[in-house]
C-alpha cells in the first residue's frame, strides 16, 4: 500500500511554520522499510540535560519499541538523547525479534551519535505482525546523522506518516518572567485512535528548562484531557507513545509555571485534533460535551459511548440528525443516567429536554446543522456537576476502503 493521496477535507490549509527549538536537530531518510519513494525514517538529536517525558499506550500486546522506551523514561538527563522513529512496520506482535530490533537499533544510534545506548529512544508505526527489516534502518543512520539540522520539523512530520493524508505540526509559546519559551511539536496518526492514546505517534519539544519529573507529572495529565479524550474507531494500538522533551536550551525554568502547563496543553490539544481530522476516511470533526453528570468520570464514559457508536457516527456521515441514537448510547454506556432528565442539543439546537423531545425541536434546523463540517453535540444529564468533552469523526465508506486494502 502506498500513502494514501486524497488529502483529508477536515485538513488544515497548510502546515505550520514551527520555530526552531534550540536543543533539538532533525533528519530523515528513506530505507525503504515498507514504503518506495518517500522518507521513512526520522532521526532526532538533543542535546545534553534534555529532560524526556513519555505516555505509551496501555494495551497488554504492546510493541518492544513502546516497553523499550517505558523502561528508559526517568533516566538522567545530563546526557543528550535521540529518538529514533521508522513507519511502515510496527515491530509489534514479533517476539524476539522484535527485541532484536530495537536492540539493534538502539545500538547503532547510541554509537553512531556518542549517546548512551539508555538515553536512545526508538518508535515504530505501521502494520502489526510483520518483522521488522530492522538493517535497512541501520543502514542509513549514518548518512541521516551527518545531515541533522534544526529546521527540519516538517520533513520530520512527514517521514513518521503512514495512511495519514498529511503531516502534523502544532507551536506555542509561553511567557515566563519576562521571557519566551517556545514549544513545537509533530504527530502522525489517522486510524486505530480510541483512549489510551492510539495508533499514534507524538513528539513535542520545548527550549524551556523543566525538571523530568514535574514535566512527566504535566505530560501525563495534559494527555488525560487531549490525546485521551479522541476516538476516530474506538480501538487502541499496540504502538502509541508521546515524547516531550525538555532541552533547557532557553535557560528559563518553566517547571512550576501556569503559562507552560497552558501553552504545552495547546499543542498537545492542537495535535490531538489533527489527529481527529485526519481519521480514515472522515468528512466531519465532531465535540460530545457532557454535563450534568454525577462525577467527571461518568461523564466521559457516556461522552465516548457516544463518540464510538457506529450508529451516530454513520448517522452524522449521512447527516441525519438522529438524536434517538444518542440516546441509545447513553443508555448502554454503563454510567448513571436518568432517562427523564436527560437533554440533548445538536450545536445550539436543542433537540429533547428532560426527557422529552423538545417542544421548539426543529428537525429542519436540527439537519442544517449536520451538513456542517464541524459537529457539536450537546448532552447534559442533569444529574449533578459532572463534565467531559471529547472529539471524533464520523464512519464513512472511505475507512473501509482503507483498512480493507492496509496489509496489500
Amino acid at each position: 500500500m502506498g500513502q494514501v493521496i486524497k488529502v483529508s477535507p477536515l485538513a488544515p490549509v497548510a502546515f505550520p511554520e514551527l520555530p526552531v527549538i534550540d536543543g533539538v536537530r532533525f533528519a530523515t531518510a528513506s530505507a525503504g522499510v515498507k514504503y518506495q519513494g518517500r522518507t521513512d525514517v526520522m532521526l532526532t538529536l538533543l542535546d545534553p540535560g534534555t529532560s524526556i517525558a513519555g505516555v505509551f499506550t496501555r494495551s497488554k500486546t504492546r510493541a518492544a519499541p513502546v516497553l523499550d522506551c517505558q523502561a528508559k523514561i526517568g533516566g538522567a538527563s545530563t546526557e543528550g538523547a535521540a529518538i529514533l522513529v521508522n513507519s511502515g512496520n510496527a515491530n509489534a506482535f514479533t517476539g524476539r525479534s522484535g527485541v532484536e530490533a530495537v536492540e539493534a537499533i538502539t545500538a547503532s544510534v547510541s554509537d553512531i551519535c556518542g549517546l548512551p545506548q539508555s538515553r536512545v529512544f526508538t518508535s515504530s508505526t505501521g502494520v502489526i505482525g510483520e518483522p521488522l527489516p530492522f538493517d535497512r534502518v541501520t543502514s542509513v543512520i549514518a548518512d541521516t546523522f551527518g545531515r541533522l539540522e534544526s529546521t527540519s520539523i516538517a520533513a520530520a512530520a512527514k517521514a513518521i506518516m503512514t495512511t495519514d493524508t498529511y503531516p502534523k505540526g502544532a507551536t506555542a509559546s509561553a511567557q515566563i518572567d519576562g521571557k519566551t519559551v517556545s514549544i513545537a511539536g509533530i504527530a502522525k496518526g489517522s486510524g486505530m485512535i480510541a483512549p489510551d492514546m492510539a495508533t499514534m505517534l507524538v513528539y513535542i519539544f520545548t527550549d524551556a528548562v523543566v525538571d523530568q519529573k514535574a514535566l512527566q507529572q504535566l505530560v501525563s495529565e495534559q494527555a488525560d484531557k487531549t490525546f485521551n479524550c479522541i476516538t476516530v474507531d474506538s480501538d487502541t494500538s499496540t504502538s502509541d507513545s508521546l515524547l516531550v522533551a525538555a532541552t533547557g536550551a532557553s535557560g528559563v525554568d518553566a517547571t512550576d509555571s501556569t503559562a507552560f502547563a497552558k501553552a504545552l496543553h495547546g499543542v498537545m490539544l492542537d495535535l490531538a485534533h489533527q489527529v481527529v481530522r485526519d481519521g480514515e476516511g472522515a468528512t466531519k470533526f465532531v465535540e460530545i460535551a457532557v454535563t450534568g453528570a454525577q462525577s467527571d468520570a461518568d461523564a466521559k464514559t457516556h461522552a465516548m459511548a457516544i463518540a464510538n457508536s457506529p450508529l451516530i457516527k454513520t448517522a452524522i456521515a449521512g447527516q441525519d440528525p438522529n438524536w434517538g441514537r444518542i440516546v441509545m448510547a447513553i443508555g448502554k454506556s454503563g454510567a448513571e443516567a436518568d432517562r427523564d432528565r436527560l437533554s440533548i442539543c445538536f450545536g445550539e439546537i436543542e433537540v429533547a429536554k428532560d426527557g422529552w423531545r423538545s417542544p421548539d425541536y426543529s428537525e429542519e434546523d436540527a439537519a442544517a446543522h449536520m451538513k456542517n463540517a464541524n459537529i457539536q453535540i450537546g448532552v447534559d444529564l442533569g444529574l449533578g456537576n459532572g463534565t467531559a468533552t471529547v472529539w471524533t469523526c464520523d464512519l464513512t465508506h472511505g475507512y473501509i476502503e482503507i483498512n480493507a486494502d492496509y496489509r496489500s
